[in-house]
């Protein structure tokens, strides 16, 4: 979780389909940017091989490429914008949002972050590392975690919030690079983002039962907001 958080059961929902597909689809339109062709735009290559893991349509794939491509003669006016503070008992959250109405998303954000503390620009995010975040999971029996990192050039690994995915770390630089490897060492990728992690993140034993459900209950409001695309807060485990 120190990673990247995810609400539990989320697959549950009946809208999380669409909502996961709304923010590749965002995702897709922003790096199209640079070329609608994913054999020469790695950045695009890695969200559309992550977007038919899950099993994007190709008429939405294909129209959000060409969207972002200027092929269509619509704008895509999209701006990245991070939110950090502070989640209930002093939690630290970074919020990544893609909006194209940074008006909107603004207020939306102060009120979801009354029940616990909006900060200013690099308030927060001097105790997060910029890294490269690549989710896998094996593909041959035996496949070892920390031998695939060694020779794939990740800087570290960790157990992924899924049961048998391991989360491999890269410099930001290396994120095309460590996802194009792991395969040859025996394990698939499952998605591939660039993120915050925490360095110094707290620790959930910590916290009573109460206030880990008021925790959980203010990242769940914030990642149910349609500009939201990661949230990455300071808990372990």
């Amino acid at each position: 979780m120190g990673a990247q958080w995810k609400a539990k059961h989320k697959d549950l929902a009946a809208n999380a389909k669409g909502r996961i597909f709304g923010k590749l689809s965002k995702d897709i339109m922003i790096a199209a940017r640079s070329g609608a062709d994913p054999t020469s735009n790695a950045r695009l290559r890695l969200v559309v091989e992550q977007a038919r893991k899950v099993s994007m349509p190709k008429e939405t794939l294909d129209r959000a490429i060409k969207k972002g491509a200027g092929l269509t003669g619509e704008v895509v006016n999209f701006e990245h914008v991070i939110y950090e503070g502070f989640a209930p008992h002093r939690v630290p959250v970074m919020v990544e949002c893609l909006t194209d109405n940074v008006n909107r998303t603004a207020p939306e954000m102060r009120v979801l972050f009354r029940k616990g503390q909006l900060g200013t620009a690099g308030s927060v995010a001097w105790d997060f590392d910029h890294v490269g975040m690549i989710e896998a999971e094996p593909t041959v029996a035996g496949a070892d975690a920390e031998l695939a990192a060694i020779e794939a050039g990740a800087q570290e690994f960790e157990p992924g919030q899924e049961e048998g995915v391991t989360l491999f770390l890269t410099d930001p630089s290396d994120l095309d690079l460590v996802s194009r490897a792991l395969p040859g060492h025996g394990f698939s990728v499952l998605s591939v983002k660039l993120g915050y992690k925490a360095k110094n993140p707290v620790d959930p034993a910590s916290l009573s039962a109460e206030s880990l459900e008021e925790v959980e209950a203010f990242l769940t409001a914030i990642d149910a907001n349609d500009d939201v695309q990661n949230v990455f807060v300071g808990l372990t485990g």
